[in-house]
């Protein structure tokens, strides 16, 4: 087939599996094209089921159809096509590697076995009822992969003892240590605010409470990655792992302080690091008066802030 015949099939093909009409264009049919690997001059019993990520996907489409799709255009990609392939059961996310955080550079998709069976029976005599026999299967395949990636999610307990799951990766481990970890060292009896998370971009968030503090936000701000309000010393704890955009900064600081400058509350800014040796990476680029804690070295906090903590220990 030639590429113009590739793609106009690859659409027919979304039309017949009863995807949306915002996935019935040139972009998706593209993609589909991408993850089963077909170059002009190939038919679909040629097709693969290939591991590919969304930049190489873009890739392909220059390549080999023509197609130059902007940098920014991405998440147009990921979010528009492959999100839609991916929750339909078309194609599988992260097949190798189920718990690889969702915003790795390594994130990949590739064509569900079902889907692949179906596409290679395409300009065949088996095609004209094999689509209602996979439809019929489809919701059962979709329900199925979602259970696939629910249980690679990352359990985290909240101050109160309920659980939510975060999306899996190392950003989603150090949130939770701030949860587990910190919190109950430092902010014992404190109210859980905002938990982010990379997947669906709130974990958690009380609002009625952080409005009642005085504050409210626009949820697609850059909030930080965890709330936790302090009862008992009216303290607002904002606190940023530094594996999401590096530790609290002077920027970051004003961004935050000017964010939730309405508080009743007291700000206290904290950066959590995984591991000491991280730490030192950004030692320099720490703000003054803000505080570090380290997830392996869960019972001290390093104090950013003068000579206010300055004095003996006891022995």
């Amino acid at each position: 087939m030639t590429g113009e015949e590739l793609k106009a099939t690859a659409l027919q093909i979304l039309t017949s599996l009863g995807f949306p009409r915002g996935q019935l264009n040139e972009r998706s049919a593209l993609c589909l094209l991408a993850l089963a690997g077909l170059r002009p001059g190939q038919d679909w019993h040629d097709a693969q089921d290939i591991l590919i990520g969304t930049t190489p996907i873009m890739d392909f489409m220059r390549e080999h159809f023509g197609k130059v799709y902007k940098p920014n255009s991405r998440e147009a990609v990921r979010r528009r096509s492959l999100h839609q392939f991916r929750d339909a059961g078309l194609a599988l996310y992260n097949p190798d590697d189920p718990g690889r955080a969702v915003n790795s550079q390594l994130a990949a998709y590739q064509l569900a076995p079902e889907a692949l069976a179906l596409l290679r029976t395409f300009s065949t005599d088996a095609w004209a009822a094999n689509p209602e026999v996979y439809l019929g299967e489809r919701e059962t395949l979709a329900a199925r992969y979602a259970n696939e990636r629910a249980l690679a999610r990352l359990p985290v307990k909240l101050l109160d003892g309920r659980e939510i799951l975060l999306s899996a990766g190392e950003h989603s481990e150090l949130i939770k240590a701030i949860v587990e970890g910190f919190s109950s060292r430092f902010v014992p009896g404190g109210q859980l605010v905002y938990v982010g998370d990379t997947g669906d971009k709130v974990g958690y968030f009380d609002e009625a409470l952080l409005r009642r503090l005085g504050v409210t936000v626009d949820r697609h701000g850059k909030m930080p990655d965890a709330i936790i309000y302090d009862t008992k010393r009216n303290w607002l704890v904002l606190a940023e792992a530094v594996t999401s955009h590096g530790p609290v900064d002077g920027k970051r600081r004003d961004e935050l302080k000017h964010l939730f400058g309405g508080a009743s509350a007291g700000l206290v800014y904290v950066t959590a690091f995984p591991t000491r040796r991280v730490m030192a990476k950004y030692l320099s680029e720490v703000a003054w008066e803000t505080e570090v804690w380290v997830a392996d070295a869960p019972t001290h906090l390093v104090h950013f802030n003068g000579v206010r903590f300055l004095g003996p220990y006891d022995s």
